[in-house]
């Protein structure tokens, strides 16, 4: 019994660490995406 919630305990850790992680990347890639934008942006300006 004590395994079986050790492991519960681990999986709910990784299962939240995932989600922090992937919403780091989603926020990395809109940063990404902004960027582009607004050297498309200065272009058009030129």
């Amino acid at each position: 019994m004590k395994k079986l919630i050790a492991v519960m305990g681990v999986l709910m850790v990784m299962g939240l660490t995932g989600c922090n992680t992937m919403k780091g990347m989603g926020k990395d890639v809109e940063r990404g995406g902004e960027k582009v934008q607004d050297a498309a942006s200065r272009q058009q300006a030129k």
